[in-house]
């Protein structure tokens, strides 16, 4: 397929960004800043396994594979895009490489204390881009046609070894609209014992329009919350919400060697992937519909009603279903159904406080905003900060084809 063929639409938003330096008062400063390892008990669950042995493939923007926090980590991905800024460009890989190091930085320096941990330190990374920033100059080449980058990606990552497929990104624009060809690639990651994550999307002021890739069925979808447990108010909330994870105030790595603050649910996406991953490790033979359970099951702070559209059933608990898988018996994995659109898409199966979805998969507008920058990530220099830094990561928290 010609790089034509596979354009997606990529009117992404950059994020507001606040120019606050902070200077770490010791070498680990970045690292103790990292509020959200201690939120998701990430360190217990490092007693038992760090990720090694598994692969995560990032759909992404690109992941910088020099950046010292990742070195060694990233394996030989694939550019399904064609066209756009490219390695050593500012605006290419930037998204991409904060979600990899969410997922398995593993710091640097003598002893690893300096730079981000991720939550799988020792897991691979396996990028794959599927999406340009949104400051790449060549964005606006793609025009109208949502393309197969996105289906194809999926596919390759599952054909090449990815345990986790990460999507931080996702389209909730007016016009988003599911995907056959999307829809059966993920059932295609699924068979394959690929466990595939996204994020739920960040139109929680915006509408909380359906987000696909997240809505698609078998997709474990990622709410966002605050270090208070709280809802993100930016957060989409909808009925196919799996799990939340933290989203707010997150640092992320940069590949100009700076650290940044930024939120949206493409990084709460990228901490459950981090999560997967050292289930994953831990218990290689279950399925991706044990795994999702298992994170449902031990889910921390949980709603009273057992789940919401904002939080899922409640916080990530890597650690918890970690213990909780070896009480699981392995069993193979049911090929899901690619259920017609209208069985899924909308108010959701006899949910009683789910939300309306606007717009249907026959709506032919243009797929306005792949909107994935779910990250949205506000620009706070946390290192070497040196003057007003723009991170013009896309925006919307999920998917968008956005990233998040």
């Amino acid at each position: 397929m010609t790089a034509k063929g596979r354009r997606l639409a990529v009117a992404l938003a950059a994020a507001g960004l606040a120019f606050l330096p902070v200077a770490p008062a010791q070498a680990d400063g970045i690292q103790a800043q990292e509020w959200a390892l201690d939120a998701l008990h990430v360190r217990k669950a490092w007693q038992t396994t760090k990720g090694a042995g598994t692969t995560v493939a990032v759909l992404d923007t690109g992941v910088d594979s020099d950046h010292p926090d990742l070195k060694g980590q990233v394996l030989t991905g694939k550019d399904l895009i064609g066209f756009g800024a490219g390695p050593g460009d500012r605006t290419w890989a930037r998204h991409g490489t904060a979600m990899a190091g969410i997922i398995a930085g593993r710091g640097h320096g003598s002893s690893g204390g300096d730079g981000v941990l991720g939550v799988a330190p020792r897991a691979k990374i396996l990028p794959v881009r599927v999406i340009l920033e949104d400051a790449d100059p060549d964005r606006k080449k793609a025009r109208a046609s949502r393309g197969s980058a996105l289906a194809d990606g999926i596919r390759w990552a599952a054909d090449h070894g990815a345990d986790v497929i990460n999507l931080s990104l996702g389209d909730d624009s007016e016009s988003a609209h599911p995907e056959r060809a999307e829809d059966a690639a993920v059932q295609y990651a699924l068979r394959k014992g690929a466990v595939v994550v996204a994020s739920a999307g960040n139109g929680g002021e915006k509408g909380d329009r359906a987000s696909y890739p997240a809505a698609y069925p078998g997709v474990i979808a990622v709410t966002a919350v605050d270090r208070y447990g709280s809802r993100a108010a930016f957060s989409t909330r909808r009925w196919y919400a799996t799990v939340c994870a933290p989203g707010v105030d997150v640092v992320i790595a940069d590949p100009d060697r700076r650290y940044y603050e930024g939120w949206g649910t493409s990084a709460a996406a990228a901490f459950v992937s981090g999560s997967v991953a050292l289930v994953r490790s831990a218990h290689p033979e279950l399925s991706p519909r044990q795994i999702r359970q298992l994170l449902v099951s031990t889910a921390q702070d949980g709603p009273e009603a057992g789940r919401s559209d904002e939080l899922g059933a409640g916080m990530v608990d890597p650690a918890a279903a970690v213990e909780a898988g070896a009480r699981l018996t392995p069993r193979a994995q049911r090929p899901a159904a690619a259920a017609a659109a209208h069985r899924y898409f909308g108010a959701g199966p006899g949910h009683a406080g789910a939300h309306r979805d606007e717009g249907g998969p026959h709506r032919s507008a243009l797929f306005a905003g792949l909107s994935g920058a779910a990250l949205v990530v506000a620009a706070v220099a946390l290192w070497r900060g040196s003057g007003p830094l723009r991170l013009p990561v896309p925006r919307s928290s999920f998917t968008s084809r956005r990233p998040r």
